[in-house]
């Protein structure tokens, strides 16, 4: 059976003010036409199709667009929310829908209800892991206190549960939004951690021929049956070294993977320069980016006069700013967001209680803070949700 594993979609996104549908829709022409020309089965859509809960009209239209088109192929589409996406709203009218082929998962309570298609060789069942916030799942899964390996340990435990009654040589392939242990995150992903503790390990997965995993935004391979498949486009310069792609998967009969990439279209492509603003604008070298999407850090040791206006002279595409001047030893002008890079809600709580009291948290005090951050967490998803 031939899949086709993509992801993170995130419909209605812009990138630094430009708009992205056009590119958006250029995707899902590309999308529509690797499954007629690979004769790919069945398409697999690992969350965040929308990039808020409550997304444009016309990110909606084109949602619309592409289940019209993909349904008119005859193709099978297994679709699940991610954490940008309103469950909810997405699994609207989710049963009419299926009558089409286009099977959208939602419901954390109905992870163990595969999607069961067939070919040559017998059945494969498709199981869609929504992406599953702790703290507003963990009575669906009889958890009093639980992270994300927690919630999806108890997920898997179901999907292994009902695979276990199914026919032998059933084979299996699971959908799940999430963080795992090995990944390569990016600036574009909004933040999951709970608690601390964002990821989860490979092997919550076990049991399953193949993981079509999304929310990292960049195409990776955590084992040969784990893959994330990466955003269409690049939604932040985090990106630019990105080879955005999606996974064209056979499953063979007795459950073995092999994966090829294929490329996505390019709108435009990304450039990271940094340096003195005179060095930009006149080297050479940066000439292969004057028609890039440009994000420019400026090293000069005093402010320059109108940068971005000098800078889009030459680069007319300059999207981004910042001013890092070049400076020796232990500058205590760094910006408060350049101490913070990479620290976790939890890690930031703890030391600035470490700061204030002059001693750091106790077990029991980080568990106060950790039950916090998630009660804050979970009221801005139920916010989004309703």
């Amino acid at each position: 059976m031939r899949l086709l594993h993509t992801s993170d979609w995130h419909l209605g996104r812009s990138f630094h003010r430009v708009g992205l549908l056009d590119a958006q829709a250029a995707f899902i022409d590309h999308l529509v036409r690797v499954v007629r020309a690979e004769r790919v089965d069945v398409v697999l859509v690992a969350g965040d199709v929308y990039d808020r809960a409550l997304p444009s009209l016309p990110a909606v239209e084109l949602f619309d667009d592409a289940l019209h088109r993909l349904a008119a192929l005859g193709v099978p589409t297994v679709m699940i929310s991610g954490n940008h996406d309103s469950a909810r709203r997405l699994g609207v009218a989710a049963g009419l829908i299926e009558r089409a082929g286009i099977h959208l998962r939602t419901d954390p309570a109905g992870c163990a209800a595969p999607v069961v298609l067939a070919d040559g060789h017998g059945e494969v069942a498709f199981y869609g892991l929504p992406y599953l916030e702790p703290a507003l799942v963990r009575d669906e899964f009889g958890l009093s206190r639980a992270g994300h390996t927690e919630v999806l340990g108890a997920a898997m435990d179901r999907v292994r549960a009902d695979l276990a009654g199914r026919p032998a040589g059933t084979r299996s392939v699971v959908l799940a939004h999430a963080f795992v242990t090995g990944g390569a995150a990016c600036d574009s992903e909004r933040d999951i951690t709970v608690g601390g503790v964002a990821a989860v390990p490979a092997e919550v997965f076990d049991g399953a021929d193949y993981v079509a995993l999304g929310h990292l935004h960049g195409c990776q391979t955590i084992t040969e049956r784990v893959r994330y498949s990466g955003s269409p486009l690049a939604y932040s310069f985090s990106e630019a070294e990105h080879r955005k792609s999606m996974w064209l998967v056979d499953l063979g009969a007795d459950g073995a993977v092999t994966a090829e990439r294929v490329d996505c279209p390019v709108p435009r492509p990304l450039a990271r320069l940094r340096g003195r603003i005179e060095d930009l604008l006149a080297d050479p070298a940066h000439e292969r980016h004057e028609d890039s999407w440009v994000e420019a850090t400026l090293t000069d040791p005093h402010r320059p006069h109108e940068p971005m206006a000098r800078l889009r002279k030459r680069f007319p595409h300059a999207l981004a700013l910042a001013f890092e001047p070049e400076r020796t030893g232990e500058d205590p002008r760094a910006s408060y967001a350049q101490r913070l890079r990479g620290r976790t809600d939890q890690q930031i709580a703890e030391d600035f209680v470490t700061h204030v009291r002059g001693s750091a948290p106790d077990r029991r005090e980080r568990d106060v803070l950790s039950d916090a951050i998630d009660a804050v967490r979970a009221a801005e998803v139920r916010a989004e949700v309703n």
